[in-house]
C-alpha cells in the first residue's frame, strides 16, 4: 500500500478500508521502530535510553528486541 493510499484509506468512513490502513500503518511503525532500535544499539545506546525514547520500560524493549540483537 502506498503512502497516499494509506493516508486516504485511514480516514475512510468504510471500516474495512480504515482497518486495512491501520494494519499497514502499524506494520510500517514496527519496521521503523526496529530500524532505529538496531541503530541505537549499534551506536551504544543502553536499553534504558531506548526505553525512555519509546516511552516504555527498558525491560520491555529488551524483551522485544534483545534476542534479535543477540543480547
Amino acid at each position: 500500500m502506498r503512502k497516499s493510499e494509506i493516508t486516504r484509506d485511514a480516514s475512510s468512513s468504510e471500516p474495512g478500508t480504515g482497518l486495512r490502513a491501520s494494519v499497514a500503518l502499524h506494520r510500517l511503525g514496527e519496521r521503523v521502530e526496529n530500524m532505529h532500535v538496531v541503530a541505537a544499539r549499534h551506536q551504544g545506546w543502553s536499553w534504558q535510553q531506548i526505553g525512555d525514547a519509546l516511552g516504555v520500560t527498558r525491560q520491555s524493549v529488551h524483551l522485544k528486541y534483545g534476542k534479535d540483537l543477540g543480547q
